[in-house]
């Protein structure tokens, strides 16, 4: 039986990897006054639906996704959470 998941996937670079955006952001609130905010980093997040035979079956076919699209393996990192939904409810299970 296929079951059908929503994922939510967070993309952000590898702490080794310079990023200019979080540096723009946090200089901008340190002139805001948010004198005690430190290491900001920007991200991506992605929602997605996906079909699979198994929870096993849709982290492998997420982590291909990631691989290849959303993620650029050498220089960010990912992570997600996924929750099988109901297909009679159209719920969480």
């Amino acid at each position: 039986m296929i079951k059908k998941y929503q994922a939510s996937i967070y993309v952000t670079l590898r702490n080794s990897v310079l990023d200019p955006a979080g540096v723009a952001v946090e200089s901008g609130l340190k002139q805001l006054g948010y004198e005690s905010v430190e290491q900001v980093r920007i991200g991506k997040y992605i929602e997605l639906r996906l079909s699979a035979a198994n929870e096993d079956t849709a982290r492998e076919q997420l982590n291909q996704i990631c691989d290849q699209l959303l993620a650029n393996p050498v220089i960010e990192n990912y992570r997600f959470e996924l929750v099988e939904m109901s297909a009679q409810l159209g719920v969480e299970a």
